[in-house]
């Protein structure tokens, strides 16, 4: 409770305090935290502009609400099926929590702005960067097991459940939101007699659903790297520039670290995940085996470093909200921009849709696997 107040505290001072300014031939601008969404919305691309505003205030200020809401609640002793909704909540929005990419973003485009303007750091941008780590240390602090345990008890196993036995075969899974687990042939309506999440042995059509929108990332892949990702008006002179571009522009002015960021982030991270996950539907569909650990830690992997391709998209609303000094100076988004957010969010939800469960087989064979 503690550090999700903090947090919160510190979130509301970030979105309403001076951020950062920058001056350049006495011509200068400063912007808040939510202008970097809204100057993306001014200069047309509304959609990216929302993706902004929710990965960056909007989302973490909802899971704090729901966080502190959850927990004054438990304090008090008082029970109530809002309480199982604010839960899932919680669990459901955490992925899309995007601050300390964010932070990274700022940082990137701070060294690209530093060689051409004097720049002016606001009290935001510090009481952001402190709400981040407050934000990191209440999510670390939540343990999921002791809060429904709080929540709605725990409840036996099934009977003649027998731990380190297929799941699928004993006719038993665990709730995705719970954990709980739960008898499919005995649940009520197919859903978890918890928290009243549904239920499912694996994920239907999950290599399918993945594979389509591991398609539909490959096809926004080649236009977010093909195309320009910012326009620049400098002394006049109007100059496109695409993601690579960027990281040739860092490498010229001997910001070897920023560039190996920004081409990490948003050409090889991106590639990389899209190549593992058509690699793990592959697996999974053909040849899913007894011990599919190392397979399972890629699955983690992948779902873990994949929102932090996000970094570009966050760098070009900082430039777009900050930079703009007439004819001197302006930066304005391309667009690639909404192509490679789009990308990014397809590919997180490839892989959330993908079901791990899929590459294990019990040791008495593939049936059940083949079945799906």
């Amino acid at each position: 409770m503690a550090y999700a107040v903090a947090a919160l505290a510190m979130l509301m001072t970030a979105v309403l305090l001076p951020f950062i300014g920058f001056e350049v031939r006495g011509i200068g601008n400063a912007i808040g935290l939510t202008q970097t969404a809204s100057a993306l919305v001014r200069h047309g691309a509304p959609l990216v502009g929302a993706i902004v505003l929710l990965g960056v205030v909007l989302l973490p200020g909802v899971y704090l609400l729901a966080f502190i809401v959850l927990h004054m609640r438990l304090a008090r002793e008082r029970r109530a099926h809002v309480d199982l909704t604010l839960a899932r909540v919680i669990a459901a929005i955490g992925p899309w929590i995007m601050a300390d990419v964010f932070v990274v973003g700022v940082l990137v485009s701070l060294t690209k702005i530093a060689g051409m303007a004097r720049l002016d750091i606001g009290p935001a941008f510090w009481a952001y960067c402190v709400f981040v780590v407050l934000l990191l240390k209440t999510r670390l602090a939540l343990d999921g097991d002791w809060l429904w345990f709080r929540l709605a008890g725990e409840p036996k196993a099934p009977a003649g459940t027998r731990a380190g036995a297929d799941a699928l075969a004993q006719g038993v899974t665990g709730c995705h939101a719970c954990g709980l687990v739960n008898s499919l042939a005995h649940s009520e309506d197919g859903r978890c007699r918890r928290c009243g999440d549904r239920l499912h042995a694996r994920h239907p059509y999950s290599i399918q659903n993945t594979l389509a929108l591991l398609i539909a990332a490959i096809v926004l892949y080649v236009p977010a790297n093909a195309l320009p990702i910012t326009e620049t008006l400098r002394y006049g002179t109007s100059d496109a520039s695409t993601i690579i571009g960027g990281v040739v522009s860092f490498l010229r002015t001997g910001d070897i670290p920023i560039a190996v960021v920004i081409f990490t982030a948003s050409v090889v991270i991106p590639l990389a995940k899209m190549v593992a996950l058509v690699w793990l539907c592959w697996r999974a569909g053909c040849r899913p085996s007894v011990d599919s650990l190392p397979e399972t830690r890629l699955y983690r992997s992948i779902e873990f470093i994949g929102r932090w391709s996000m970094v570009d998209v966050f760098v070009v609303a900082l430039l777009v909200a900050l930079i703009q000094a007439g004819s001197l100076m302006a930066f304005s988004p391309g667009p690639a921009a909404l192509a490679f957010a789009g990308m990014v969010i397809v590919s997180m939800m490839a892989a959330m849709t993908f079901d791990p469960r899929l590459l294990w087989r019990s040791k008495q064979g593939t049936a059940g696997v083949q079945r799906l």
